[in-house]
């Protein structure tokens, strides 16, 4: 992935700015967390439920919150992410809180260098499929990574959401995987003043994109669902209808705003 490797720099640079700001942040609300709050939506646990007994592959797993999450579920579960800073305070965070999580620094592309075991479940969720150009290389880690009959399963913010602009006044990005998203960033969804900034790289990748690279994969979708509400008030000009759905505000109920996909190796 040597063609992308200037982006992916780039993107891990400002990913370990982040991480330093959200750590603190109340939107992420470690100390609720350390005291036995759950992190992982409605969405994920109605739809992955009993993990209890099985090994976890996260991908993109930021600093390892809801990786953790599950491990107190019971599940053996390893966390990737791009970011050394992440890596490093997921691995702090499972020594604190007693757990048996393990953590891996890796671009999802790179690893089979990193990492060689076979797993129950690949799960990954909440802004991660943007950050990769090429899905079909990604389905293929999937794969690779899930014995067979093993579970794959995905929650993310909805390739609509994407074709606007940041306060979703008018649509400015395709829908579909052609152009690389380019954009200056400046401070984080947890902090909009925060002392982040840089260029970050990403790309859209409609529903048929995702849903052909794991069919191609080998995987058999279970199933794909669409909801009109985001878990989380990480867009800007959200308004919380009811506890925990966030639409953007004047458009409420009228775009899809996440979806989920669950599918099994053959």
């Amino acid at each position: 992935m040597n063609d992308y490797q200037e982006y992916f720099d780039a993107n891990k640079q400002l990913w370990n700015q982040r991480t330093v700001v959200h750590k603190d942040s109340s939107f992420y609300n470690l100390a609720g967390f350390k005291n036995g709050e759950t992190v992982l939506t409605p969405i994920e646990l109605n739809e992955l439920k009993n993990v209890s007994g099985k090994t976890m592959l996260h991908l993109q797993c930021h600093f390892g919150m809801d990786s953790l999450d599950w491990a107190r579920r019971g599940a053996f579960v390893t966390g990737i992410d791009l970011s050394d800073i992440a890596i490093s305070e997921a691995k702090k965070l499972n020594d604190e809180l007693k757990l048996n999580a393990k953590f891996v620094c890796s671009n999802v592309y790179d690893l089979r260098e990193q990492l060689d075991a076979k797993f129950d479940i690949v799960f990954t969720s909440y802004g991660t499929i943007g950050w990769l150009p090429d899905l079909d290389k990604w389905a293929a880690i999937v794969s690779h990574y899930l014995k067979p009959g093993g579970l794959f399963y995905i929650a993310e913010f909805h390739p609509v959401l994407w074709m606007f602009d940041d306060d979703f006044t008018h649509i400015r990005f395709h829908y579909d995987n052609r152009e690389i998203i380019a954009t200056e960033s400046e401070g984080t969804y947890t902090d909009r003043n925060a002392p982040v900034s840089g260029k970050e790289y990403s790309w859209n990748h409609s529903i048929s994109e995702v849903l052909n690279a794991l069919i191609n994969a080998g995987l058999k979708i279970e199933f794909f669902n669409e909801y009109m509400y985001s878990p989380y008030p990480c867009f800007r000009n959200t308004i919380e209808t009811e506890k925990g759905k966030w639409h953007i505000k004047g458009m409420e109920e009228k775009l899809p705003m996440v979806y989920s996909i669950r599918a099994v190796k053959q």
